[in-house]
């Protein structure tokens, strides 16, 4: 089965999506410090929510620039692979900022986050490049039918990344060392967010030059 050969990478693009450092898990992290590993994952089982929601729609939109054609496929390969080079040029350029408090008490965590998963606006910008830059070069043969075991894969890397982060938050040292450490942190998921950007377009631009006519690219 063609999934088969890609799974892998679906599932670790799951869990890159989950477990890099951004909005939501800044906040487990804050809300774990706060009110313990049970709050978190109340959040983060709430979150995965909007993680099926804005992986499935990162799904349908490679599968949809792939249905209609590779130089549309080619196209969301270079935009994705640009913005996602953008946000680990702003990682890898992080600095402390003053304060720093642990998030303040939250009533309703499963609901809160349910509410940030569905609402945060980098969740789809963020699951097109990640899922774009991973398949760029193995998605020619996946199909519509291929959709939902795609959605389940990721979503399976994502629970794995969550389990870690419950894992790990709340313990008082995790807790004073990922403050310690939360500018590294960053600039490391920065610097992952960049070679995933080069794999992106190092196998969109052929593409898209070749599409343009530049010579020296068919």
């Amino acid at each position: 089965m063609i999934f088969l050969s890609v799974a892998p990478w679906v599932f670790l693009g799951g869990f890159v999506y989950g477990i890099t450092p951004g909005p939501g898990v800044l906040a487990v992290f804050g809300l774990g410090a706060a009110q313990g590993r049970r709050a978190a994952a109340a959040f983060l089982c709430g979150h995965l929510a909007g993680d099926g929601l804005w992986c499935g729609a990162a799904m349908v939109a490679i599968l949809g620039a792939r249905s209609i054609g590779g130089a549309w496929f080619d196209a969301l390969g270079v935009v994705s692979g640009a913005y996602l080079l953008w946000l680990g040029l702003r990682a890898l350029r992080a600095r402390r900022v003053a304060g720093g408090d642990v998030a303040s008490a939250i009533g309703r965590p499963l609901w809160h986050g349910v509410a940030f998963g569905l609402t945060n606006p980098k969740s789809y910008p963020v699951a097109v490049a990640t899922f774009t830059a991973l398949l760029s070069s193995r998605a020619a043969a996946l199909s519509w039918g291929d959709l939902p075991s795609m959605v389940l894969a990721s979503l399976l890397g994502g629970v794995l990344a969550y389990a870690i982060l419950v894992g790990v938050v709340g313990a008082s040292r995790v807790r004073v060392l990922y403050r310690r450490y939360q500018v590294a942190i960053t600039r490391l998921s920065g610097a992952m967010f960049v070679g995933f950007a080069l794999t992106a377009l190092w196998h969109a631009v052929p593409g898209v030059l070749g599409v343009l006519g530049i010579p020296g690219w068919d």
